[in-house]
């Protein structure tokens, strides 16, 4: 008999002690409980692998996205990301009840919370693109948040409206650094440049490359004819993931430029061939729009 293999981790929201009601039944936990959503009110938040001030980030949740809470202790929330189902612990000082549904998101690579509709007035909150808002009123170029705040009007875009071509808001990171686990228009990694491209183009993404290789479009056929390849082909490797912008070129965050890049696809497989993540795996193909 083949045994079962346990729910991963990553997207499941179990621990020996305590764990999601709706995995009553699959997972084995001291209790089961529901869990509260909870609002992001900081620019970025770190979600950590253990409840420590110095565990590894696996990802970041933007201002606005919600995060559903299943145990609260010592400073720190733990649960489940609602945008990705990513589970973790952050610091439960960021988190704020959570408001009516949001109106808009940051289009723009990135935008300013100022306290008053003047672009001179200050300390102004810098947000990230995707990032969540609930838009409550508008004076000259400016809209009103709820929670107080003025974001400049045309830095964003009602929540029902998406980029066309997701390629494009890919480029608009080129020089942002890299940073492992980041998703923000700061930094970012391989995988989180393309879960935040794909969600402003209105497609839902996981966060990590083995889950976008194993979820996201068709794969093309082995093997693999490299000069076929098209605008939004994404190239996997192990742990890695790029964009092609063209037949012949590579956009990527990675770590040997320590930021996102475009090379030659020929030059990067003949690099990182050379590295722990070794050979192109796959290259998967999105629907076209």
């Amino acid at each position: 008999m083949t045994p079962t293999r346990a729910p991963d981790r990553r997207l499941n929201p179990y621990r020996e002690d305590i764990a999601a009601a709706h995995l009553r039944g699959e997972v084995k936990a001291e209790r089961f409980v529901e869990g509260v959503d909870r609002r992001v009110a900081v620019p970025n938040l770190p979600l950590l692998r253990a409840p420590e001030p110095d565990a590894p980030m696996d990802t970041q949740l933007l201002f606005g996205e919600v995060f559903r809470v299943y145990d609260e202790r010592n400073g720190w929330a733990w649960g489940q990301a609602v945008l990705d189902d990513y589970v973790g612990y952050v610091d439960a000082k960021s988190l704020a009840a959570r408001p009516a549904a949001s109106t808009h998101s940051v289009a723009a690579l990135r935008t300013f919370i100022y306290p008053k509709p003047d672009l001179k007035t200050r300390p102004a909150t810098p947000l990230s693109m995707n990032a969540k808002l609930r838009v409550t009123g508008a004076k000259d170029n400016f809209s009103e948040i709820d929670g107080g705040g003025w974001v400049f009007t045309n830095h964003l875009a009602p929540i029902e409206t998406h980029a066309r071509d997701f390629v494009a808001v890919a480029e608009e990171f080129i020089g942002v650094p890299y940073l492992w686990g980041g998703r923000d228009s700061m930094g970012l990694d391989c995988s989180g440049l393309v879960q935040m491209a794909l969600e402003r183009a209105g497609i839902s993404s996981l966060r990590d490359t083995d889950m976008q290789e194993a979820t996201l479009g068709e794969a093309l056929p082995e093997p693999i004819d490299f000069t076929a390849l098209e605008r939004g082909d994404l190239v996997f490797w192990k742990g890695h993931v790029g964009i092609m912008v063209d037949s012949r070129h590579l956009l990527h965050a990675n770590a040997f430029h320590m930021r996102v890049a475009v090379e030659g696809l020929d030059t990067a497989i003949t690099r990182i061939a050379r590295s722990p993540s070794g050979h192109v795996t796959s290259i998967k193909r999105l629907p076209r729009r």
